[in-house]
């Protein structure tokens, strides 16, 4: 294949695949190339730190090795979705593994964040400026 016929992949894997900083790109070096002379945002960006680096090849090799843990996590979404369904909340999206449990109120994000935590389960609550107002929510 020439290489503009081949696949980019431009990704939020410093998150998603076990790491704590923003997105990547990966692909045929011409087309690396041409994003850093190209692309406005990447004026701003950093590097990915070598550790983050060293994660996600790991999650790579894990990934490419065995189907069973992405498996397992969506069987765990299915089910947490279902439960907190069931409870009677509503749930943003639809199979993603992160679940925002929409709770419209600020303080009530908030809030149950807080008494979560104090349960030793670790949520986010988001709320404005964040999400739009009146859309707040935790994350899970």
């Amino acid at each position: 294949k020439q290489w503009y016929q081949r696949r980019v992949a431009i990704t939020a894997g410093g998150k998603a695949l076990g790491g704590a900083c923003g997105g990547y790109t990966t692909g045929p070096k011409q087309v690396i190339e041409l994003l850093r002379q190209r692309s406005r945002p990447y004026l701003f960006s950093n590097t990915v730190p070598p550790a983050v680096v060293g994660g996600a090849i790991k999650v790579f090799e894990l990934l490419n090795a065995s189907s069973e843990l992405p498996e397992l996590v969506d069987r765990n979404t299915m089910h947490f979705r279902k439960r907190m369904t069931d409870a009677g909340f509503t749930l943003s999206g639809s199979t993603h593994p992160i679940c925002p449990v929409m709770l419209y109120d600020a303080a009530l994000a908030s809030s149950m964040a807080d008494a979560l935590l104090q349960r030793g389960i670790y949520v986010i609550g988001f709320s404005f400026p964040v999400v739009p107002k009146g859309l707040a929510r935790i994350r899970v």
